[in-house]
């Protein structure tokens, strides 16, 4: 049977099986989960998620469609996209592998996919799709079913355009941004909510704002205004070739906009949740957040086991500032994070500090090595880290 690329709202389609991409708690979170559980119906589907309980990144597991047109739900717990070089592949392509075996073994004829990861969980889109695309040809090599991938955004669009000229679209991109807000809530459109009395206002001024930040960047004509954008996008047959233009670029900046609200969203959330931590709490947490261990980390900063243990048990520990340095080069810690470690301790990186800037180059260059790192401060008459 045939494989497709389309974009669609994946709650939409006619199918024996859609795939979600799944919290591993037994909860919802945004974007395409969230679409999920409210069109399956919100308490039916989450007490039976509950069911299932904790599940691993890579593993899925199966419940009925509910109110979808789809006869059951996939949920696969997609890896959170760290560096490319922790696993996140062999995760994600499990994650297709086992939704596809479990399709078969409950006889599906066929099956939507989202592009898993590649939203709040930040798998780069280009390397996502190729993974997709090897994990359902290779499943289509040896077993019957009509496969379906489904894309939402603009990014995601163009790519499946590239590999699948024949991609057929169901939605538009009105469609998408009232979707995004409905799975995203308010952080879209700010504290203003829809039933809000100048709800319509702000979402026009919020409109205007970003296309005149568009033309700012692109230089586009200020005669080109939002409303003869919407009005070429409902009638694309009128003769506006340069407004038609100007809509589509609109379009692509506008998903660019919001593509990156998804994919940093998760992120800035949890950066916003450790803002009050001290020099200890935020220490553990950035390694937990690269997954080292704490060996890795006291061994490469060339500290003691003593010393590290003293930092780890105490949350009020104040480190020297020597101390507190080698412990963001044995994080592996890049520049902003180490200001931000630094200034909990009560440090800061001078400019006009000749050792503060050599140690600023090696962390910008990402050469985690005291050694290294002694060596040029040697080279320079400078105090060197390991006495």
């Amino acid at each position: 049977m045939p494989f497709k690329i389309v974009r669609n709202d994946l709650t939409k389609m006619q199918v024996d099986a859609i795939v979600n991409t799944a919290n591993p708690k037994p909860k919802y979170s945004s974007g395409t989960d969230t679409a999920v559980y409210k069109a399956a119906g919100e308490e039916e589907l989450l007490a039976e998620r509950k069911k299932i309980g904790y599940m691993n990144e890579g593993e899925v597991a199966i419940t009925t469609g509910f109110n979808l047109p789809a006869k059951y739900i996939i949920h696969a717990v997609s890896p959170r996209y760290i560096d490319g070089n922790s696993g996140e592949e062999n995760k994600l392509r499990e994650c297709y592998k086992k939704s596809l075996a479990m399709a078969a073994q409950c006889q599906c004829k066929s099956i939507a996919f989202p592009l898993i990861a590649t939203g709040s969980f930040g798998y780069p889109k280009e390397e996502g799709i190729r993974i997709a695309l090897d994990e359902i040809n290779a499943f289509l090599m040896k077993q019957d079913m009509l496969v379906y991938l489904v894309v939402f955004d603009t990014a995601a669009t163009k790519l499946g355009l590239n590999l699948y000229p024949d991609l057929e679209a169901y939605i538009d991109h009105n469609y998408v941004c009232d979707k995004r807000e409905e799975e995203y809530g308010d952080r879209y459109f700010g504290s203003v909510r829809s039933d809000d009395p100048g709800y319509d206002t702000y979402r026009r001024e919020r409109a205007d704002l970003e296309a005149r930040l568009y033309r700012a960047r692109e230089n586009m004509p200020i005669g080109v205004s939002v409303e003869m954008l919407s009005e070429c996008s409902m009638a694309p047959s009128a003769p506006c070739a340069p407004v038609s233009q100007a809509s589509k670029a609109f379009d692509e900046f506008d998903d660019d906009y919001y593509d990156f609200l998804e994919e940093n969203e998760s992120a800035l959330k949890e950066r916003m949740e450790h803002m009050s931590d001290t020099f200890q709490e935020y220490l553990m947490y950035l390694i937990s957040t690269k997954k080292l261990t704490n060996a890795e980390v006291y061994k490469k900063a060339i500290v003691t086991k003593q010393l590290f243990s003293k930092i780890k048990l105490n949350p009020d520990y104040h480190p020297d500032k020597a101390t507190a340095m080698r412990l963001c080069v044995g994080a592996r810690l890049n520049l902003d994070e180490t200001k931000d470690l630094l200034a909990r301790a009560g440090y800061a990186l001078s400019p006009c500090d000749k050792r503060d800037i050599i140690f600023s180059f090696f962390i910008e260059h990402e050469v985690f090595d005291m050694i290294e790192i002694d060596i040029a401060l040697e080279e320079h008459g400078l105090p060197c880290f390991i006495e």
